[in-house]
């Protein structure tokens, strides 16, 4: 019997890198593949790219660049080590990586690695192997599952995806190009994933895609199901506790939406809502068909039917024409909305986007000074959101053994980590799982420290313990 293979992915990027990830390692386990945390030991080693952030494909030739050493090496001991480029940028790049990068042999764009065995065998045979083409068939349905262990050993927590690609074509954002128009999984299948998932120990599952509430699923009912719909389904599921979702774009914010906040206990009162700027002429500019106006009544629509809600968003600062009107336009939205958190970036050209072709360009040094205003805004209100939470108790589903002895971490329904001890008598590893009370006493930067607030059921068993 043959030794394993060593697999390593090194993933960038979005949720949906996460997923695909995993995704890849189920497809990969069938063929001998273990996974290694280094990239020394690896004999294949997979690069799932994001081409979102600023300089995305010098990121992944930089990083090349280190591989083909580490390819030497191995190489020097004897061994082979096969190098992939998966996700947008070989997506977007396939044929510029193959000439610039000639130690890759594999590039896979995001719909088609489930074909990563054959496109292996092919760079045996022919030195290199290359598939872009956005494929006819539904990888999903050949996507292997997860081994029950594999699933057990990831955690409580899990990534589902429902919905991929995205039609809004915002000037900026290269996804339609990588990932293709938007599609959605049947309800059917969706309800399958979660299921074995929860059969095997997972509690909280993320519903995730390009543009999540766009989803629009074929349902057993011969209808298309919304993602409000989806949500009620799938909160009555056995196991699962909390239900979260990612993406979203504020024009598909619906009322099946709205309703699910309304009336469903485990849907968390956190959603990642994008505006991108305050200013309408650069919503405009930006393709966004949103006014600033517009996002803040969806704002108003979901803390309407759940007082408790939170938010968090994404802020593009320096985009082509963008005055300093423009960008006080944004501050004013932030100070208006009050976010628990959120995520900003420096505009950085994408080829092939029309954003990219937009004369008035602005001045780095002008990007630098409003990103480092906006950010300190932003780290002012998740401070004074985590504050808050001093004195207060509240619920949190615990994930795992912290790193210091009897140390348990969790998340709030914020997904702020909450690190507790839970006292003589308690098993750390027979909490995890559970969703338990917490008082919380103090604050250590960005994590809660706090005690239980009461005594766990005599009942808990431990994840390793559930399961088939």
């Amino acid at each position: 019997m043959a030794p394993p293979r060593k697999l390593h992915i090194k993933s960038y990027g979005c949720q949906m890198n996460v997923y695909d990830a995993q995704r890849m390692v189920d497809v990969l386990t069938p063929q001998g593949f273990v996974e290694t945390a280094s990239v020394d030991d690896a004999d294949l080693v997979i690069l799932n790219t994001c081409h979102i952030r600023e300089k995305a494909s010098e990121k992944v030739y930089s990083e090349l660049g280190r591989l083909r050493l580490a390819r030497d090496e191995a190489a020097q001991s004897g061994r082979r080590m096969q190098i992939a480029v998966a996700g947008c940028v070989a997506q977007a790049e396939g044929e510029e990586i193959v000439r610039r990068a000639p130690v890759v042999d594999v590039v896979v764009g995001p719909q088609s690695y489930h074909h990563l065995p054959e496109l292996l065998a092919r760079a045996d045979a022919q030195g290199r192997a290359l598939e872009t083409e956005f494929p006819v068939e539904d990888k999903f349905g050949f996507l292997p599952q997860p081994r029950p262990e594999t699933i057990r050993a990831r955690g409580i927590s899990a990534f589902v995806t429902v919905q991929e690609g995205c039609d809004k074509f915002c000037a900026f954002c290269v996804v339609p190009y990588t990932r293709g128009a938007e599609v959605s999984r049947p309800v059917a299948a969706i309800i399958a994933d979660v299921e074995r998932l929860a059969d095997n120990g997972v509690r909280e599952i993320t519903l995730i895609g390009q543009n999540v509430n766009a989803y629009h699923g074929d349902g057993p009912d011969g209808r298309a199901w919304t993602l409000g719909r989806l949500l009620q389904r799938l909160a009555a599921v056995p196991g699962i506790v909390r239900l979260r979702y990612s993406t979203s774009h504020p024009n598909d914010v619906d009322d099946d939406l709205i309703a699910a906040h309304r009336d469903l206990p485990a849907l968390m009162p956190f959603v990642h809502l994008p505006v991108q700027s305050g200013s309408d002429r650069i919503l405009a500019a930006m393709n966004r068909k949103h006014s600033a106006a517009d996002y803040r009544r969806v704002i108003d629509r979901f803390r309407a039917v759940q007082p408790q809600i939170a938010f968090s968003s994404d802020f593009i600062v320096g985009f082509p024409g963008e005055t300093d009107v423009d960008f006080a336009a944004t501050l004013a939205l932030v100070t208006q909305i009050g976010y628990a958190g959120a995520y900003s970036f420096k505009y950085s050209p994408r080829p092939g986007t029309p954003a990219a072709e937009m004369p008035e360009m602005v001045p780095a040094a002008v990007m630098d000074e409003r990103l480092e205003r906006l950010q300190q805004l932003i780290d002012a209100q998740q401070s004074a959101f985590n504050k808050a939470a001093i004195g207060r108790t509240v619920d949190v589903l615990f994930e795992r053994a912290g790193r210091k002895p009897g140390q348990l971490v969790g998340r709030t329904a914020y997904l702020q980590p909450a690190h507790v001890f839970p006292g003589p008598g308690m098993s750390p590893d027979a909490l995890v799982g559970q969703v338990l009370p917490v008082r919380i006493d103090s604050l250590e930067r960005y994590s809660l420290l706090g005690e239980l607030a009461a005594t766990p059921p005599q009942h808990a068993r431990p994840l390793a313990a559930t399961g088939a």
